[in-house]
């Protein structure tokens, strides 16, 4: 008894993967068939070829790009197979625990009303920081704001002469929320002689002294926003708003607290205050 060939439409229910998908598997090289009739074109495939499309289809219904998916199945060897399955599987637990995340959020909004929050004034200083900054979409600020803090506190183990002096944060333009893209400022403030220049990215800077409402946030990181929403209500109903860069400080674990249960961020909204002579936009500075 010959080879048993099967035609695309029972190979298709066999494996749930449709007349299209197996036609556009083959075209890209994912899946090809056993047989391809030259005369007619019609695909044949082998029943050995079923384990395979099974496996393709649970990845494909894991959302596995089609590009990863080809080095699944074209690997040359198990290891580097298995690497590229890890590193899909990582994302796809990554988004399954943001999806609760948010599912609790939107759980704690729905049986929490919106509540008031403890705000203070705060002057702040001439800051003297290590930072680095980026024009960057909105979506785009928690990975790089996790790398560039990072190459902050390296460039500080690399400078004896400086330390850190405070709690590490960022300065976010109003055009991020405003148009989802804007200027983005990682600092750690220091203490130190520090050259303007540092070593890559990082630079030493001056933030200018400005006026503060200022909230701490505790929770879920996922909940950061209620945080916003009230001081921005406390700011609104003062009219002490200033169109100048709002501030965090991420005052418990970094921001890598983000991924925790519970972080501890400072939010700070800029203001001024009726003994000011007002406010406006602040530049930074150099540090010499």
């Amino acid at each position: 008894m010959g080879t048993v060939l099967l035609s695309i439409g029972d190979f298709a229910r066999m494996t749930y993967l449709s007349v299209k998908s197996l036609r556009h598997y083959h075209d890209i090289g994912l899946l090809e068939p056993a047989d391809v009739d030259p005369a007619t074109g019609y695909r044949r495939y082998s029943p050995d070829q079923v384990p395979l499309a099974q496996v393709v289809r649970r990845f494909r219904d894991l959302g596995m790009p089609l590009e990863e998916l080809s080095a699944v199945v074209h690997a040359p060897d198990v290891a580097s197979r298995k690497a590229v399955i890890l590193q899909h599987l990582e994302r796809v637990e990554e988004q399954l625990r943001q999806t609760q995340e948010t599912v609790t959020s939107l759980r704690n909004l729905l049986d929490n009303p919106p509540s008031r929050v403890p705000v203070e004034f705060r002057s702040t200083p001439p800051t003297a920081v290590l930072a680095v900054r980026a024009v960057l979409d909105q979506e785009l600020v928690p990975r790089w704001l996790s790398q560039a803090l990072a190459e902050i506190h390296e460039a500080i183990v690399a400078c004896p002469q400086v330390a850190a002096a405070g709690s590490e944060g960022a300065l976010y333009a109003p055009a991020l929320f405003e148009t989802e893209r804007g200027e983005v400022t990682a600092f750690v403030p220091v203490t130190g002689a520090m050259q303007t220049a540092v070593a890559g990215r990082v630079e030493a800077l001056v933030l200018p002294a400005a006026e503060y409402a200022v909230a701490v946030h505790i929770g879920p990181a996922q909940d950061l926003d209620q945080t916003f929403a009230a001081l921005g209500t406390f700011v609104a109903e003062h009219a002490i708003s200033v169109e100048a860069p709002l501030r965090e400080h991420y005052l418990r674990g970094g921001l890598d607290a983000r991924t925790e249960s519970k972080t501890y961020i400072e939010v700070c909204w800029p203001v001024f205050r009726t003994s000011d002579a007002g406010g406006g936009p602040v530049s930074l500075t150099p540090r010499v």
